[in-house]
């Protein structure tokens, strides 16, 4: 089969499309998926450079997003039946710790992830157990099925299973533009809250604005925090989604309404913010670090996006042999959304 590896750690010269074996089923349990897209992340570009600090097997096959058609199940696997198109569950505990025994398999010290410790989307085929294979939502692509698992159930974990954002509340996104960021602005107008976006881009907070949000704010121009609180009459905002950090964070934090949640899934631009501790314990603020979330915040979140019409905001699609040129969009920051590579079709 056709996949793109890296043989080494470093820049996106190492990705190499290349021919190599099909996957096998090894186990019980397991099937083979023939992947018809596959979503890029920014996981795809730490690995690539090393900067994960996992000793993954090389050569090795990133990407932890795709979709595609089932072409063959293990004789005991009864939940899929080969012919269905299904995306991923791109995670795989233990079994056997307390986390895997309750459902929360992604918190499992010896997780393994499609694309990281295993071999991942980036290629014709993909093995992974039957239980991480979910329907597609109805009327989607395999482009938009795979655009959304690892962003969506990310944000969905963050905003409404952890920060319980309500209709009504308002949410203060750091940074629109990259796929959870704008995953997050269609999920919040869906059930009714208020928006404030940021970003160093105009074009980027037009965008935004076009899909619903509220108000725009270009914090290169002004300071966000004096903007947020002329927005909220001084109050501040019930939740924000601060994936940035460095910073940013310090402000971030005094943004927040007393009683606020901050949620953060990643810090890129540092993972080391100045905190104010006072602001967290005077204005009673909760902090949720969350990465992915369960299998059943995935099916929650299948069947909003089934019922709720929401369509994945894909920027723009590259075949796989072209998945340098689209890590290097990603890592440029150029895109609005989420970047996809077609397999096949």
């Amino acid at each position: 089969m056709k996949a793109v590896r890296i043989h080494q750690h470093g820049g996106s010269n190492q990705l190499r499309y290349e021919d190599t074996a099909e996957p096998t089923i090894a186990w019980p349990g397991e099937v083979i998926v023939k992947l018809k897209a596959a979503a890029l992340n920014h996981i795809d570009i730490w690995t690539r450079l090393g900067a994960t600090g996992m000793a993954i097997p090389m050569p090795h096959i990133l990407g932890a997003d795709g979709a595609g058609v089932v072409v063959q199940v293990d004789a005991d696997v009864k939940s899929v039946k080969t012919g269905e198109r299904v995306c991923l569950y791109p995670f795989t505990g233990c079994r056997e710790c307390e986390f895997c025994r309750t459902g929360r398999d992604f918190m499992c010290i010896h997780v393994k992830a499609l694309g990281e410790k295993l071999d991942g989307t980036y290629a014709e085929y993909v093995k992974l157990p039957a239980e991480n294979c979910f329907p597609i939502p109805a009327g989607f692509s395999f482009a938009e099925g795979a655009a959304f698992p690892l962003v969506g159930i990310t944000l969905w974990r963050m905003l409404i299973t952890n920060a319980l954002l309500k209709p009504g509340e308002t949410l203060l996104i750091i940074g629109i533009g990259g796929g959870v960021a704008s995953a997050a602005l269609q999920v919040a107008k869906k059930i009714g809250a208020r928006v404030i976006v940021t970003s160093g881009s105009d074009e980027k907070l037009e965008r935004a604005k076009n899909l619903g949000a509220d108000h725009g704010i270009n914090h290169r121009k002004s300071d966000f925090n004096v903007d947020v609180s002329k927005l909220t009459e001084g109050r501040g905002v019930d939740v924000v989604l601060d994936c940035v950090a460095g910073e940013v964070w310090q402000k971030s934090l005094a943004a927040l309404a007393r009683g606020g949640r901050l949620v953060t899934c990643g810090a890129t631009a540092g993972g080391q913010p100045r905190d104010d501790l006072s602001a967290i314990f005077t204005k009673h603020l909760k902090i949720y670090g969350s990465t992915l979330g369960s299998r059943e915040d995935f099916r929650q979140l299948i069947s909003f996006l089934t019922v709720s019409g929401i369509r994945p905001i894909i920027d723009r699609i590259f075949p796989l042999k072209q998945a340098a040129g689209a890590q290097r969009r990603m890592e440029e920051a150029k895109q609005f959304g989420k970047i996809v590579l077609q397999i096949s079709d």
